[in-house]
């Protein structure tokens, strides 16, 4: 006899028991696995994006605000700084590396930012075809931004001010052209249009170009005027240099007293402000986290309960069948092999929720991976199993075997010759 199948047929006997006990199994298994893995996604992925950077300089705001915009692009900058200011920092001696970027613009959506070869170097980034930018208004894409807005080497487009896709302030006369595109990164360059800072600067510059001379105006200088004039522009050209400004930069430490010294001195001595991304982000998920224990909290509280609703559907269906077990006894199936019966069905019955449940978590994380990219540009893998679901489909077996143990003690108390005369 297959006890197997027979098993089956007994927990299918009974559908709405069935449906009660999957439904809260694959509840309690979809909210585990779902959370398990954005939670371990999404920290994998910021953990890859902020490594490369040790510290952030930028304008005075919310220290963590500076952070998701300027390495995450996931929120908009505090404002801009003085980039000969920023160069002070960068000259500093516990600074190994410092990286500006500028931003402001976006084209449908994907920012366009404005930085230097150091940028694509600190992600490791290589080129998948063409060359990276050599001058002004010349962009290089990532893998994803070129994919979802079907770029490739020599589109020509315009960019939108402003980080909102639904921009109408368009530099018409100021268009980018494609020369570079990267290979896959895994971290947010993939989501950038990068070009060098001048593009970002003379896109929005607002410098009056009319220099058109009036008719009847006199046009006879003498050497001195015209040396005046050369000196007064060379005058004109350094103050604009000083004024030329930045978002932000990022800072990679040459010696860790850097980290100790460097962003409580700009922070106290300086109008800027310095903010360690590693601090920030594990503060952010230090906030975060509680949510999801919570939620895994709730998740286990709901497979226990589970676990107690196969405990009270086996128990009543060993007590109405009672006839039914002691009929087969008489056809030759021991204790143990009624035992095991019941046991094939609390663990088929656990196993199936488990799959469910499974399955409704991954569809629930390609619902987030979807959303995800459409807000932030952050893309969420869809893989088997891990280790730690294992683990999880151990314990949830494990609730089973128990609830099935404490429902079959009945078994081992049946009386073969009443229950039948009982018939």
């Amino acid at each position: 006899m297959n006890l197997i199948y027979l098993a089956y047929r007994n927990m299918i006997s009974k559908p709405l028991n069935l449906v009660l006990s999957l439904l809260l199994l694959v509840l309690s298994v979809t909210l585990v696995t779902f959370i398990l893995q954005l939670s371990k996604q999404l920290n994998g992925q910021i953990d890859k994006n902020i490594d490369p950077i040790d510290m952030v300089v930028g304008a005075k705001g919310s220290p963590l605000q500076l952070v998701l915009s300027s390495v995450l692009h996931i929120d908009v900058p505090t404002g801009n700084i003085k980039l000969d200011e920023a160069n002070s920092i960068k000259n500093h001696p516990f600074v190994g590396s410092a990286i500006p970027v500028s931003y402001g613009d976006n084209y449908k959506g994907y920012r366009i930012l404005g930085t230097e070869f150091a940028y694509f170097e600190s992600y490791g980034a290589v080129l998948q075809g063409g060359r990276y930018f050599e001058k002004s208004f010349e962009a290089v894409v990532g893998s994803s931004a070129a994919k979802k807005l079907g770029l490739k080497i020599g589109d020509v487009f315009t960019s939108s001010h402003g980080l909102l896709a639904s921009s109408t302030d368009v530099h018409e006369d100021h268009p980018y052209t494609v020369v570079g595109l990267l290979e896959p990164t895994g971290t947010v360059i993939d989501q950038l249009l990068i070009c060098n800072l001048e593009s970002i600067w003379d896109a929005h510059a607002h410098v009056d170009e009319n220099h058109e001379e009036h008719p009847g105006e006199e046009h006879d200088h003498d050497h001195g005027d015209e040396e005046h004039d050369h000196e007064s522009h060379g005058d004109e050209v350094d103050d604009h240099d000083k004024e030329l400004e930045i978002t932000s930069l990022l800072v990679k430490f040459k010696s860790p007293l850097g980290l100790v010294q460097l962003p409580r001195f700009i922070n106290e001595n300086t109008n800027m402000q310095a903010a360690l991304p590693g601090f920030e982000i594990q503060r952010l998920m230090g906030l975060l986290g509680t949510g999801v224990t919570t939620i895994n909290g709730i998740a286990i509280a709901i497979l226990l309960v589970s676990g107690f609703s196969i405990f009270i559907s086996l128990l009543k269906t060993i007590r109405e069948r009672r006839q039914e077990l002691a009929l087969l006894r008489t056809y030759g199936l021991g204790t143990q092999k009624l035992l095991r019966l019941v046991l094939f069905e609390g663990l088929l019955l656990a196993f199936l929720g488990f799959l469910f449940g499974w399955l409704l978590g991954r569809l629930a994380l390609i619902g987030a991976s979807s959303y995800l990219e459409s807000g932030y540009g952050y893309v969420l893998q869809i893989k088997g199993p891990d280790l730690v679901e294992f683990l999880f489909l151990g314990v949830t077996l494990l609730i089973a075997i128990v609830a099935v143990l404490l429902a079959s003690t009945s078994i081992f108390k049946l009386n073969i010759s009443k229950t039948l005369a009982d018939v």
